[in-house]
């Protein structure tokens, strides 16, 4: 049962009303990302337009990492180039593998989620679950940190097959 102020006469605005319902979960997934991850709470900026230039950044890489993450979980054994970049999977293999010996083929969403997530200081242990948000806004970080190394080293870095 779901209780709503909303006048619900017909199964169509009942379904409409679960469907909206059902959206919530996502809605505070993405705002404890912003909260815990980008900890937009912690910012001491003087003036309101810093301010909002900052949470206007803060909500693109939150949704980024929101959107990863669902992806990761609807679609784990789709080639990971459907969220990454070449070179972004090529940093990230080389954070986690410490090689630059990529694989013939792309790893898996779920594999490239699994290697951002212990980067990101997730264990994965099999009762761990999948990496979550807090654990890949960290190494989201580090990524895109080793991805300008990595840019700027390409030209001289042995490509794989």
């Amino acid at each position: 049962m779901l209780l709503t102020t909303l006048e619900t006469q017909t199964l169509e605005q009942a379904c409409e009303r679960l469907d909206r319902y059902a959206k919530r979960w996502g809605v505070e997934v993405y705002r404890r990302t912003l909260k815990s991850g980008c900890r937009i709470e912690d910012r001491q900026l003087e003036t309101t337009d810093s301010l909002e230039a900052c949470l206007a950044m803060d909500m693109v890489v939150a949704w980024q990492i929101f959107h990863l993450t669902r992806l990761a979980r609807e679609i784990p054994n789709a080639p990971c180039t459907v969220y990454f970049e070449d070179a972004e999977w090529k940093t990230l293999y080389i954070l986690a593998t410490n090689s630059v010996d990529f694989p013939k083929q792309e790893p898996t969403l779920r594999e490239a989620v699994r290697m951002m997530g212990s980067q990101g200081g997730h264990p994965g242990r099999k009762s761990d679950g999948e990496p979550g948000t807090t654990t890949l806004w960290r190494a989201f970080v580090l990524l895109h940190g080793g991805l300008i190394v990595y840019r700027a080293l390409m030209p001289n870095m042995k490509r794989g097959p």
